[in-house]
């Protein structure tokens, strides 16, 4: 059985070879070992209580149970730009007009905003390859719904999810070709790592403060605006399927979108329910021939906090639970879990 865990301090080496084999775009999961290091202290610290509302950062890992092997990440930062600037472009529009000439232009333009500071941001999700199939990708995604309907007070109202830009078949960015290089001596890559051990400074010392005229830019460039990542697709279409949607904003390196929701929107927000529970005798009845629908299901406890996916009746009062999954949540009969069922795309 797959489930999702808090980071510990021994997965560091588990974090490491993932983040190795990310490629580039996943600003948050640097292949640095210090910066990992420190970003499983302050997720320690931010499941035990303990930290700075502008430093928590809920880490969360993939376990596949038969051999404890630590498989994905995903993350959520409580408030984005309170202790470093936050930045991305606004697309927008920049009316130019001459009465005399009869003359009307509506440039489409990107201004360089701070604009989701503060706000809370689902990020760092990754899975192996060798792991992509079932449904791990939406356990490993939507379990952090689950926490933050658990824990709503610790997040912002509003949720993002900066997702990676459109990269070519040599990895390359159209958009940061386009843009980014012409105002930063370095690869995309070196940039991209920067930022996610922390250096930003630069960014706001060599970025453009003026609006850019996207017409300007070359047609690759302007087509990668608000395009996702080939890998990213999958991550994106569950995320619209929870109530995300794109609303004009996008990374300044390449210019991948970045989705929001109001917090108490969400689907599992919203949906999600506490139930009691019952533990029950190993189910002889394929599933095959039962009525039952898959849930995500999550204890509720902070520190050891535990989610998993598992089948049961659409309508239940209290939810059952073979003594495996029980197990593997920590909870026994005493206890209530907090669930969803999937959205209907992601039981398929």
């Amino acid at each position: 059985m797959f489930y999702v865990r808090p980071i510990a301090r021994d997965d560091l080496q588990a974090l490491l070879t993932l983040s190795e084999r990310t490629g580039a775009g996943l600003t948050t999961l640097p292949a640095n070992a210090e910066r990992l290091d420190a970003r499983i202290r302050r997720a320690l610290a931010s499941f035990a209580g303990a930290a700075e509302k502008s430093d928590e950062c809920f880490v969360f890992v993939l376990v596949d149970g038969a051999n404890d092997h630590v498989v994905g990440i995903s993350a959520i930062e409580a408030a984005v730009g309170l202790a470093e600037p936050w930045y991305n472009y606004h697309v927008g529009t920049q009316v130019h007009a001459s009465r005399e000439l009869d003359l009307y232009t509506a440039a489409p333009t990107l201004f360089l905003t701070n604009d989701h500071t503060g706000h809370s941001e689902l990020c760092s999700l990754f899975l192996d390859a060798r792991y992509r199939h079932g449904r791990n990708g939406p356990l490993l995604s939507k379990a952090r719904l689950l926490f933050i309907a658990e824990f709503a007070q610790r997040f912002a109202p509003k949720i993002i999810a900066e997702l990676r830009g459109k990269l070519d078949a040599d990895g390359k960015s159209p958009f940061w070709e386009g843009l980014g290089r012409h105002f930063f001596a370095m690869e995309y890559s070196r940039a991209d790592y920067l930022t996610g051990i922390g250096q930003k400074a630069f960014i706001a010392e060599l970025m453009p403060r003026h609006p850019v005229y996207t017409a300007l830019l070359p047609d690759d460039a302007r087509a990668a605006i608000g395009e996702v990542h080939a890998d990213t697709m999958p991550a994106r279409a569950m995320l619209e399927s929870e109530g995300f949607r794109y609303e004009g904003y996008v990374d300044i390196f390449d210019a991948g979108p970045t989705l929001e929701c109001f917090r108490d929107d969400i689907r599992a927000v919203r949906q999600s329910q506490i139930f009691p529970v019952t533990i029950g005798e190993e189910d002889p009845v394929p599933d095959s021939l039962t009525d039952d629908v898959l849930w995500l299901v999550a204890n509720r406890d902070l520190a050891r906090y535990r989610a998993i996916l598992c089948p049961a009746p659409l309508r239940i009062a209290q939810f059952p639970l073979l003594p495996h999954a029980a197990l593997a949540l920590g909870v026994s009969e005493t206890d209530t879990v907090r669930a969803v069922p999937l959205a209907p795309r992601d039981r398929s």
